[in-house]
């Protein structure tokens, strides 16, 4: 009996070792992948279980999940990133901010300046267990020098003063000790606390974001920080006077009429910003751009081109204004129906600043720059998540192909942050933060906005 007994359970125990494992995860079938590194992959099944993709093959491969999402006739990419935005910076859009960026495909944000004891909360928010939020990396808040642009007078206070290379060094040696992933070095600050800023983030291991200080130039500023946003202040470099400006901009910034921050940076952007654009030299602007080969730019083309496609012109504004807090969306709709950003003779000096945007990013483009998308919002009639849609349009019409622009939005952002084994395409072992789409975003890089479902850290998301 015992005989009988044993020869059953090793029977039953072989027949349990060869039955199919239970089939685990999410499948995306017959779907066309695309991404920045490996182009246009067609009928692909796409499986992805909890926060990590697990296989991706030809949909004619014999594959098991436990469940399936019909992929036919759409398009797969992966999560887009919004490299520039400000969470905190107006208290109407804080709290859903992280579900607008969702709702358009942004699955990864860096918040470029923001006050610690504003912004520590958020992230938290953001990063605790089982949110529904993008992947968020911060600053703290924006570096300034001696005089602060966002000084809570003037302007949303989101930046700190950093009189002396002293102050710059304690400043950046407390964010690294409250969990900061990158600095923001502002415009105000002098060279030498710049020198002393870029000396202490490369002692903590900090990536460096960047504007052009006011006291350099972008070919002296750029080869020393990882990012530099707006392109502001690169027109001066590439001027043909431009050693005349930066000797007349280096007495202005001594402040001797004791301007605020805000006056004395748009003082100065007034008085030279168009005059060095008119003056612009191909040759001196040609080893300005090879200077910055190594440092991301972010253009924020939403925000400098205004002028060239104001946001109230777009046939879904009204659509993209009905997702916005209340609040908000009838102050803006306010400010839009006076039409502050056309083209005219009173902002004549916008469009042209708009212009030479699109201008100075096609030529970096085509001399290697890195170029990453972001949009400064909610800056400027930014509505989070639909912006991003915006600038990956400005960026094509800047000269980069739709798959270059989704690139910018994906795989130059993880590179950032050295993420690219991890985040911006969709291979075995990445992240699962993917965007369904119903039409080619290669065909029309609108395509972007048609999106069918969103996958954030392997969680579906309906739009």
């Amino acid at each position: 009996m015992k005989n009988t007994i044993a020869a059953v359970l090793l029977a039953v125990a072989l027949l349990s070792g060869c039955s199919e494992p239970a089939p685990v995860g999410t499948a995306i079938t017959d779907v066309t992948v695309i991404d920045a590194v490996n182009g246009v992959r067609e009928h692909q099944t796409v499986i992805f279980d909890g926060d990590e993709i697990i296989s991706v093959a030809e949909s004619d491969t014999a594959v098991a999940a436990a469940t399936t999402i019909d992929g036919s006739g759409k398009f797969l990419i992966p999560g887009l990133w919004d490299f520039h935005v400000h969470l905190t910076y107006d208290d109407r859009f804080t709290e859903n901010m992280p579900e607008l960026f969702l709702s358009y495909g942004i699955t990864s944000v860096r918040d470029t300046g923001g006050l610690m004891h504003k912004i520590l909360p958020v992230v938290e928010k953001m990063r605790a267990e089982g949110a529904l939020a993008p992947r968020v990396f911060f600053s703290g808040p924006l570096l300034d020098g001696n005089f602060v642009v966002y000084d809570g007078v003037s302007r949303p206070e989101i930046g700190t003063r950093n009189a002396t290379p002293d102050d710059a060094k304690a400043m950046i040696a407390e964010l690294k000790s409250q969990g900061v992933d990158f600095i923001k070095i502002y415009e105000l600050v002098t060279a030498d606390v710049f020198a002393a800023m870029v000396e202490a983030a490369n002692e903590h291991e900090l990536p460096i974001d960047s504007h052009v200080p006011l006291s350099l130039r972008a070919s002296t500023a750029g080869p020393s920080v990882d990012s530099i946003e707006h392109l502001r202040n690169i027109e001066l470099d590439c001027a043909s006077n431009a050693a005349e400006l930066h000797e007349t901009r280096l007495e202005a910034l001594k402040n001797p009429d004791d301007l605020s921050g805000y006056e004395l940076r748009a003082s100065l952007h007034s008085l030279q910003r168009i005059p060095a654009i008119s003056n612009y030299d191909e040759a001196r602007c040609d080893r300005t751009i090879a200077a910055l080969k190594s440092t991301t730019q972010v253009p924020t083309l939403r925000l400098n081109g205004l002028s060239l496609v104001p946001p109230y012109t777009r046939d879904d504004w009204e659509d993209a204004l009905s997702r916005i807090p209340e609040d908000a969306r009838e102050a803006w709709r306010a400010e839009s129906d006076e039409r502050p950003y056309d083209a005219s003779d009173t902002n004549g000096d916008y469009l042209k600043f708009a212009e030479w945007s699109v201008f100075l990013v096609e030529r970096m483009h085509n001399q290697g720059v890195p170029i990453a998308a972001g949009t400064d919002t909610p800056i400027g009639l930014s509505v989070p998540g639909y912006s991003l849609h915006s600038e990956l349009e400005m960026l094509v019409r800047s000269g980069l192909s739709p798959l270059e622009a989704i690139g910018a939005a994906t795989v130059v952002p993880a590179r950032y942050f050295s993420l690219q084994d991890e985040m911006g395409t969709i291979d075995v072992g990445m992240k699962a933060d993917l965007v369904l789409l119903d039409a080619d975003p290669l065909a029309d890089i609108s395509n972007s906005k048609r999106i069918s479902a969103v996958i954030s850290k392997g969680r579906l998301v309906q739009p």
